[in-house]
C-alpha cells in the first residue's frame, strides 16, 4: 500500500479545522488539492475517512482510528523537525533558490547576503528571474513568487509570506501631461503600464474603495513582465502604474511619483514561499524562510501567514 506520510498529515489539519477551506488556508493549498488528496488517501486506504456534505463533515469509525495514528505521526515529525533545529550543529548543504527580478531582488538583496555570511556552509544558489522556475526539474528548494493566486499542483506546497499593499503611482511630468482621473473609470482614458504574467497575458486592475470594487483591463503603449520596469516605465512619464508602497516611495534617480486615486487601493498580491510538497523541509530552508519573512514585513503591511 503505497500511502504519503503527507496526506496522513493533512488528514490531522482537515479534523482539526473541520473542513477542506479552512484547513486549505492553513497549510496554503488550494481547496480542490486538500479534497483530492484526501479523496486519494481514502481510495488508497479502501474506505471511507469522511463523510462529507456541503455544511459540515464527520469522521467515519475507520476515520477515527487512522486519525489517531496520524496525529501520532505528525507528533514524531514534528518532534524530528525540532530536534534538527535545536542540533547545534552548522547548517550544510545545497540551498536552489528562485526569485522575481524588481522588488524582492531589491528589498531581500541584503537578508540573502547576511543568511550566505551566517552559514558559510550552505552553498546558496540564487536564481532571479521573471521565468516561473520548475521547482522538481531544476532541483529548486525554494521559490518566491508575487501572484494574486497560485496554479494548483499537488507536487507543490506553498505558504503564504506576506500581502503587498500598493496604490496606484504616475509622475508629475505625465499628470501635467494627460490630467489627474478623479475616478476609476477616467483610467480608461489613460496610459495604464500592462503587467504581464507569465503566458504574457495582461494582470487584469482590481480596485477597492470599502465595499466597492472596480474592475479594468488596462491599455496602454508599454507593458512588462518586471515591476521594477513598470516602475522605470512610470518615473518616466509613460503612464499610470499600480506599484506597491515601498517599491514607489523608495530612492529615486529621475524624480518622485504621485500617488494617483489615493481612496482606492488595488488588490493586494501575496509573495508565496514555494517549495517541492514530498518531503520534509530541510533546516536550512526553514531557517532562510524565517529571515526572509521578518525582512517583509517592513514594506508588506500585512502578514499573510505563518511558516510551515
Amino acid at each position: 500500500m503505497n500511502l504519503q506520510a503527507d496526506d496522513l498529515i493533512l488528514f490531522t489539519y482537515v479534523m482539526e479545522a473541520g473542513s477542506f477551506a479552512r484547513a486549505a488556508e492553513r497549510v496554503g493549498l488550494p481547496k480542490s488539492t486538500v479534497s483530492r488528496r484526501i479523496t486519494a488517501l481514502e481510495q488508497r486506504l479502501g474506505e471511507r475517512l469522511l463523510t462529507r456534505s456541503t455544511r459540515w463533515l464527520a469522521i467515519t469509525g475507520f476515520g477515527a482510528g487512522v486519525l489517531e495514528r496520524a496525529q501520532r505521526l505528525r507528533t514524531e515529525m514534528e518532534g524530528v523537525a525540532a530536534l534538527a533545529s535545536c542540533s547545534g550543529e552548522p547548517l550544510r548543504g545545497r540551498l536552489r533558490v528562485s526569485m522575481p527580478p524588481g522588488f524582492l531582488e531589491g528589498t531581500l538583496a541584503p537578508v540573502l547576503m547576511s543568511f550566505a555570511g551566517q552559514h558559510p556552509q550552505v552553498q546558496l544558489e540564487l536564481d532571479v528571474s521573471a521565468r516561473p522556475a520548475d521547482l522538481l526539474r531544476e532541483k529548486f528548494d525554494l521559490a518566491l513568487r508575487i501572484a494574486w493566486k497560485l496554479p494548483d499542483d499537488d507536487t507543490l506546497v506553498a505558504r503564504p509570506l506576506c500581502k503587498l499593499q500598493g496604490g496606484l503611482y504616475a509622475s508629475p511630468d505625465y499628470l501635467a501631461r494627460r490630467g489627474t482621473p478623479t475616478s476609476p473609470q477616467a483610467l480608461e482614458r489613460h496610459a495604464c503600464l500592462q503587467f504581464l504574467v507569465c503566458d504574457d497575458e495582461v494582470t487584469p486592475w482590481q480596485l477597492e474603495r470599502g465595499q466597492e470594487v472596480w474592475h479594468h483591463t488596462p491599455t496602454g503603449p508599454t507593458s512588462a513582465n518586471s515591476m521594477a520596469m513598470i516602475r522605470l516605465a512610470a518615473l518616466q512619464g509613460l503612464g499610470i502604474a499600480p506599484l506597491h508602497h515601498d517599491l514607489a516611495t523608495g530612492p529615486v534617480v529621475l524624480g518622485p511619483l504621485v500617488r494617483v486615486l489615493p481612496d482606492w487601493i488595488p488588490l493586494a498580491p501575496t509573495v508565496w514561499a514555494v517549495m517541492p510538497g514530498r518531503h520534509l523541509v530541510p533546516f536550512r530552508t526553514r531557517a532562510l524562510l524565517t529571515m526572509l519573512a521578518a525582512a517583509l514585513q517592513g514594506p508588506c503591511a500585512e502578514m499573510a501567514g505563518a511558516l510551515p
